[in-house]
């Protein structure tokens, strides 16, 4: 394994953080997870406007940020709707802001990110409802969030590539297109890159099997709706692009779930980020390749998003 400098510098930074008074493990990972994306994510970028507002459901409530880019118009503007990773059990709000400002100036697109319920203490099918939940309101709730609905994409990356992947085998019709930052899509972690990643950098084995075992009831283990590598028929799955780097233990999976999209017909395009590890959308402190990727999903979505103009 072949690191350049800079994620050697960035791999002997993650070592070294201390999550402020974690009350245990899982708390211990979820302060993780936002301390890696505030160090590394670089100066956050200026939007026009952050609204907070959450989606009554029965039983609870979805928490959702909307982002609107800078110089955007409000009314009739595309839409992207963000779901985001931490292997199912991480994640949310401050960990992804970086990211998605990013996202919503170069695309220049409202991003709507759902704050989805967290495992273990909300497992499957939880989360996956509520970003569905989410993305039915954003359509029913269009005019008033000054949206066109002919111009909506979706994007997650890891836990949330899988919820998305999920999502658009649902509502992909209402879809124009989806990216799939390097996807948590399968709970066995038996792949090549997983031997030979096991360790990590960034992800390692253990952690992964606890995640999932957290997220993935006894009575879910062949659905392949919380596993999406298990998916055949994507029904209505809009054009694809697929992210992946090259020393990440999820390589393997991403290029299962590439073949198998593509072996069901989906337009799809997948890249692979060369020398770039999981997570490496948090490091744009260090990483050009960062904009380089944000680059590649706008111009995949420009283009996904023109047959609605």
């Amino acid at each position: 394994m072949q690191l350049t400098p800079k994620i050697k510098q960035i791999l002997n930074h993650l070592e070294s953080i201390q999550p402020f008074n974690p009350q245990d493990s899982l708390d211990g990972a979820r302060k993780f997870l936002e301390t890696m994306s505030l160090q590394l994510s670089g100066k956050k970028e200026s939007v026009t406007m952050i609204e907070e507002l959450h989606i009554p459901q029965e039983n609870h409530q979805i928490p959702i940020r909307i982002y609107r880019p800078k110089g955007r118009d409000v009314q009739q503007s595309p839409a992207i709707i963000y779901i985001h990773g931490g292997w199912f059990i991480a994640g949310g709000y401050e960990s992804h802001d970086a990211v998605v400002r990013k996202l919503a100036n170069k695309t220049g697109a409202v991003v709507i990110f759902i704050d989805y319920r967290l495992a273990p203490e909300h497992p499957f099918p939880a989360g996956l409802n509520d970003c569905i939940d989410g993305v039915k309101w954003v359509f029913e709730n269009a005019e008033s969030l000054g949206i066109d609905t002919d111009k909506v994409g979706i994007i997650g990356d890891s836990a949330g590539a899988a919820l998305s992947t999920a999502v658009s085998t649902q509502l992909g019709k209402h879809l124009k297109f989806q990216v799939l930052i390097y996807p948590a899509v399968d709970n066995q972690l038996n792949s090549k890159t997983w031997e030979t990643y096991e360790n990590g950098p960034v992800l390692n084995k253990q952690g992964g099997m606890e995640a999932w075992a957290g997220y993935l009831p006894e009575d879910e283990k062949d659905n392949p709706l919380a596993i999406p590598v298990l998916i055949r028929d994507f029904k209505e799955t809009p054009p694809t692009l697929i992210i992946l780097a090259e020393h990440d233990p999820l390589l393997d999976d991403g290029k299962q779930l590439s073949a198998n999209m593509e072996n069901a017909g989906i337009k799809l395009k997948t890249s692979l980020y060369k020398d770039m590890v999981h997570g490496f959308m948090h490091m744009g402190e260090l990483l050009e390749e960062v904009q380089s990727a944000v680059n590649e999903m706008a111009e995949f979505a420009h283009q996904n998003l023109k047959s609605g103009e």
